[in-house]
């Protein structure tokens, strides 16, 4: 992998200073990294976030999308290599917050620096299935679901041109995410805390709680009123615990 390789996947908006913790944030399906700079602004600089940007959005638009999470998920581990001096926390919402957990068993199984934290948000435990089929309805119907979630700007879906160009990716990660098998494996070392909407139609608060079985580290789960991205709602207090949280890591 180039220099220019990896500035196309890893956006840093906002360098911190050497020795800070470093976190990895995964968009949700459809998103790009910028969903990510005001999370980057708000911890710097304290914390460095680095923001990941899949093929098929934006500045990267003209490359082919990834529509499995297995594959995006060693492509997204080869690229963050060159980070790994440090420990990584991981940030992942929805789709991403799966993609995390498949990149900190990849990192795990490495060898060298462990994971520092997993944060996995909006999304329910690997181990716990769900059957849909989203991503095989048509152009309206993968809207509806978008607009019911309400997880892309409402310029976006108001603008025929830009809609078109987000479509394709939207679709390919709604199919990667909802084609997703969880492999039985060793469970991860490091602690995960578990961001939920208690009124998100994705994940139940059982379904998030599930995620304790996927880590012998320390577990917590935080419930916020809201639905799918609550997280909009609820930044603050969510920002303030992975801080506090990678505060206590490096400090430990």
């Amino acid at each position: 992998m180039t220099d220019s390789d990896n500035g196309l996947w890893v956006r840093r908006f906002h360098p911190a200073p050497a020795g800070a913790p470093r976190l990895v944030c995964l968009p949700h399906a459809g998103g790009s990294a910028s969903f990510y700079f005001p999370v980057s602004r708000a911890l710097s600089p304290a914390v460095e976030v680095l923001a990941v940007q899949y093929p098929g959005r934006q500045d990267r638009r003209q490359e082919p999308c990834v529509d499995s999470i297995a594959e995006l998920a060693r492509q997204v581990f080869g690229v963050l290599r060159p980070w790994r001096d440090q420990p990584l926390a991981i940030f992942g919402h929805s789709m991403g917050a799966t993609l995390g957990f498949e990149v900190a068993r990849l990192i795990e199984a490495d060898g060298g620096a462990p994971v520092a934290h997993l944060f996995p948000s909006g999304r329910r435990a690997p181990s716990s299935a769900r059957h849909e089929t989203v991503h095989l309805l048509d152009d309206e119907g993968l809207l509806a679901d978008v607009r019911k979630l309400s997880g892309t700007n409402q310029a976006v879906l108001g603008d025929p041109e830009m809609l078109r160009a987000a479509l394709p990716a939207i679709r390919n990660d709604y199919r990667a995410a909802e084609t997703y098998t969880y492999t039985p494996g060793p469970k991860l070392s490091c602690p995960v805390t578990v961001f939920t909407g208690d009124d998100d139609p994705k994940t139940t608060i059982d379904e998030a709680k599930a995620w304790e079985q996927h880590s012998t580290g320390p577990f917590d789960l935080q419930v916020f009123p809201g639905g799918h991205f609550f997280l909009a709602q609820h930044q603050p207090a969510i920002l303030r615990t992975i801080s506090a949280a990678l505060t206590r890591t490096t400090v430990g």
